[in-house]
């Protein structure tokens, strides 16, 4: 289920990728650019599964069969805004426009003395998020899931070692707990909510809660555990992504999502639907508007309208039969990120620090309470 590039990405020689990164940086932005429509087109034809993905993907955005010309564009996309991450990750910002809307959302949230959490896609470029961050109200931490970081990946951290300063990793015993105190401070802390570990991926568990709701013309399956997160941090919730609108160009977006989301005891299951569907709205309407922006090169809507997958212990409903459902976002889900680690939903530190507000949450009434926070 992989998507056939982002497993040969993530593959090969460390001594040829760092060769082709010194390439990248000695020629420029600019010039680089040129390489990135016969590696596209090298992508396409030896890359079969990803191809019919994207086909698929598109033919459900446009409304229409998508034609050749289409896809290539999309991996094009993708290969464009890998490659600006070379220039993004050492600073080489010169070139760039970036544009941001709605920043005012989240200096809002800061200003009342409140953390918030960011919840994104595999849409357009997650770097783009760290490049303005200076101009973020609060510090911005990246909870990512670094298991099946490969060659590439660890080639691209190691243009800028800083950036680990600012990650989370999902696993370390401490993790939880750093991201509650984060919230605790003001502070930012972004997580990408549109996909699970495939079977063959590290970080996949066969009880990984997953939902389906309506996503462009079929059920998918999304992955219950970043909404069991925000839950638990009981903080607000503002939805982002940065998108590629042309050359070196992009828009980060923010908007406001929930003032805190509410999974409620005996309802935990339709709540989490209810706020499952609402985000899968609107990464649908953002990925109609930039079509050849989001990367996710596997059969997403392959089990969508399967049983969906619920952790042993559960009832039918969904509901954790011996009551500890905080402990249940431990298996709810980590999101893997193609060539950047992956940003994921909670796990058991986490559901033990915040016990006893999970408690209070599912006491409350309504799966999201809206609000800009």
């Amino acid at each position: 289920m992989l998507a056939d590039w982002a497993e040969q990405t993530e593959r090969g020689s460390s001594v040829l990728i760092s060769a082709m990164l010194w390439l990248v940086l000695g020629l420029g932005a600019r010039a680089s650019r040129w390489l990135v429509l016969p590696a596209t087109l090298w992508f396409i034809a030896t890359s079969g599964r990803a191809r019919a993905a994207s086909r698929d993907y598109l033919g459900r955005v446009f409304g229409r069969p998508a034609r050749l010309r289409d896809v290539v564009r999309h991996f094009h996309c993708f290969g464009s805004a890998i490659l600006d991450r070379v220039f993004l990750l050492t600073g080489r910002t010169g070139g760039f426009r970036i544009t941001t809307e709605g920043l005012d959302v989240v200096a809002d949230i800061v200003a009342r003395h409140r953390g918030c959490v960011l919840l994104g896609a595999h849409l357009g470029s997650f770097e783009v998020l760290r490049s303005v961050t200076s101009q973020a109200p609060a510090p911005v931490w990246a909870l990512m899931f670094r298991g099946n970081a490969g060659v590439l990946t660890q080639a691209l951290e190691r243009l800028n070692p800083s950036l680990r300063q600012s990650v989370i990793e999902i696993g370390e015993i401490t993790g939880m707990l750093r991201v509650s105190e984060c919230i605790a401070r003001g502070e930012i802390v972004g997580i990408l909510a549109d996909r699970t570990p495939a079977v063959d991926e590290v970080g996949y568990r066969a009880d990984n809660r997953r939902i389906a709701v309506p996503f462009l013309g079929s059920k998918a399956l999304f992955p219950a555990g970043p909404f069991v997160l925000a839950a638990l941090l009981g903080a607000p919730v503002v939805l982002f992504h940065g998108v590629r609108t042309g050359a070196q160009r992009y828009t980060v977006h923010f908007e406001p999502f929930a003032d805190r989301v509410v999974l409620r005891r005996g309802a935990r299951s339709e709540d989490l639907r209810a706020v499952i569907g609402r985000y899968a709205a609107a990464l649908e309407h953002a990925c109609r508007a930039h079509p050849f922006n989001w990367f996710n090169f596997f059969a997403f809507w392959e089990d969508g309208d399967n049983a969906e997958l619920a952790p042993e212990g559960a009832d039918p409903d969904g509901e954790d039969t011996d009551g500890a459902t905080p402990d249940r976002a431990a298996r709810d889900g980590a999101a893997p990120h193609s060539g950047n680690g992956a940003l994921a939903g909670a796990d058991a530190g986490l559901a033990r620090c915040h016990g006893a507000a999970a408690r209070a949450n599912r006491s409350g009434g309504g799966a999201v309470s809206h609000g800009r926070g």
